[in-house]
């Protein structure tokens, strides 16, 4: 990786191999790291980026007291994929996990276990997602598989036991009692508090199923989008109208039910709601119902119903999450930790609200390949912070080893971010981004293909199945439906980015990405 964004420092050995920088040596305080991580948020449901469709005060103060990230993006935008790229600070053709099937390999380098080789007393809560048991962890305790919304199974260090409760606010309750019970306070802490929300099948808490009742969001420009010009966009299995399940993800249960979605909604809710849930469940969910009844009789399209009862659901999932992250930085404050940590605040990758008529993520296009990005430090980062520049998930390793004061390793392919954040002058920062996506036909039936990303134009390779490019204008087209591949006016940027996407695949060691 070339090094023109790494600032030199003289460094200094620490027990097991790691480095911490000089700056740490003469006794001054090293950080605390507290890392909130969501599934599937999508930027313009976090008020600090966009306040029209709710809003999230407790995430919000995160940038106003550090900085926001406008242009982060994901290098693969999937679950499994996105965490193993921040643990290792590479790219999935290098890490190994390319898809949400592969167990990750613990035995690599990550950049818990640097902080932990370090000094760093390091704790993992909540989802883990990764299928190997977690490594670079004094302690963990993380659902099994995806989790459930309700009374979830709770793995702690190899037992597992069903917790009382609903999963985003016990999340906090552990971490916290983590915080106050078990770290070693003659040591730094690194967190890793992790959220299932607001991930499928979105089931908000009980507080807040009335939460949005008799508002109808507004629907989003391309919700009927036919996909005129695009080459994978029909085979897709991820519309809210024809993949949509009526029980599990719209939880209309008067719908006539597929042995699928019987089978799942019978899981997160017969099996794991106790009857005293149930009963809040129904009756708050029977006007909504019935709505959706009245709506369908009314001529009101089931893509339009169906995307009321995603939102609805999707956005009250998140104001759990928000709720949650100002219990966090609460305890911060009032136990005096928070001028001496690190707080980041982010999602694996973003999420499709309707957008094109989909849920789910995957797609190079915007709304999944870009995910929200926060990061606050009292001691050394300014606040309301608006960074224009464009960041990958592979970039969070370094920049949290670097606030860490821990060597960065020369095989992470990304770049440490506390430089911008601390006003240095960083020069040559990256101009594009890169992405691959692999997971096919599993799931969605999203093609494979890669492709590069800059300020204002998009290129896409498809291959496998589907094959061919696609290329958009940003700046004519932000919604991405005009597929100009093939247009002659763009015929000298589709070529400069095809080189540009070449030098990509040899700076990132993904040679053969069609093999």
């Amino acid at each position: 990786m070339e090094n023109r964004m790494r600032v030199c420092i003289r460094t200094i050995p620490v027990l097991f191999g790691a480095l911490v920088l000089s700056v740490f040596a003469g006794g001054e305080e090293r950080p605390n790291i507290l890392f909130m991580m969501t599934d599937d948020h999508a930027v313009k449901a976090l008020s600090a980026y966009d306040s029209s469709l709710i809003q999230t005060p407790n995430m919000d103060r995160i940038a106003q007291e550090g900085a926001l990230f406008q242009w982060a993006f994901a290098t693969n935008a999937i679950c499994a994929p996105s965490r193993a790229t921040v643990l290792t600070g590479k790219f999935s053709h290098l890490n190994g996990q390319l898809d949400n099937h592969t167990v990750f390999d613990g035995g690599q380098q990550t950049f818990p276990k640097l902080l932990q080789a370090s000094g760093y007393h390091t704790a993992l809560i909540g989802k883990w997602h990764l299928k190997s048991e977690p490594t670079g962890f004094d302690y963990w305790s993380i659902f099994p598989g995806q989790g459930f919304y309700y009374n979830p199974d709770i793995n702690t260090l190899g037992e597992t036991s069903r917790h009382e409760g609903y999963a985003t606010d016990l999340v906090s309750d552990l971490a916290i009692q983590w915080l106050e019970e078990k770290w070693d306070r003659s040591k730094p802490f690194f967190l890793f508090y992790s959220h299932k929300a607001p991930h499928r099948n979105w089931m908000p808490p009980i507080r807040h199923l009335d939460t949005f009742e008799n508002r109808q969001f507004s629907e989003p420009a391309t919700l009927a989008d036919d996909y005129e010009t695009r080459l994978a966009a029909h085979s897709q299995l991820m519309h809210l109208e024809k993949h949509f399940l009526s029980a599990y993800d719209a939880k209309i249960t008067s719908s006539p039910l597929s042995d699928r979605d019987a089978a799942l909604w019978k899981l997160v809710y017969e099996d794991r709601l106790t009857p005293s849930e149930k009963a809040a469940w129904d009756a708050a969910l029977a006007d909504e119902r019935e709505e959706y009844a009245r709506g369908l009789e009314s001529g009101r399209s089931v893509l339009s119903m169906n995307y009321q009862r995603y939102i609805r659901d999707y956005a009250r999932c998140v104001l759990a999450v928000d709720e949650n992250v100002g219990r966090m930085l609460d305890y911060l404050d009032e136990r005096a930790l928070a001028d001496n940590t690190v707080v980041v605040y982010l999602s694996d990758q973003g999420m499709y609200l309707g957008e094109h008529g989909w849920f789910d993520k995957r797609w190079m296009y915007d709304e999944s390949l870009r995910f929200p990005l926060l990061i606050k430090y009292p001691k050394s980062v300014s606040p309301n912070q608006t960074r224009e520049e464009m960041i990958m998930n592979v970039d969070i390793a370094p920049t949290l080893l670097d606030f860490a004061g821990v060597r960065v390793p020369e095989d992470m392919q990304g770049a440490s971010l506390k430089p911008l954040l601390e006003g240095d002058s960083v020069i040559d920062w990256r101009q594009e981004v890169y992405y691959h996506y692999y997971e096919y036909p599993i799931m969605t039936h999203v093609n494979p293909h890669y492709g590069i990303r800059d300020s204002r134009f998009k290129l896409i390779r498809f291959y496998g199945d589907v094959d061919g490019w696609e290329f958009y204008d940003l700046e004519r087209d932000p919604t991405e439906r005009l597929n100009s591949y093939g247009d002659v006016r763009y015929r000298d940027e589709v070529e400069s980015m095809k080189k540009r996407l070449e030098s990509l695949l040899v700076e990132y060691k993904d040679f053969t990405p069609e093999g």
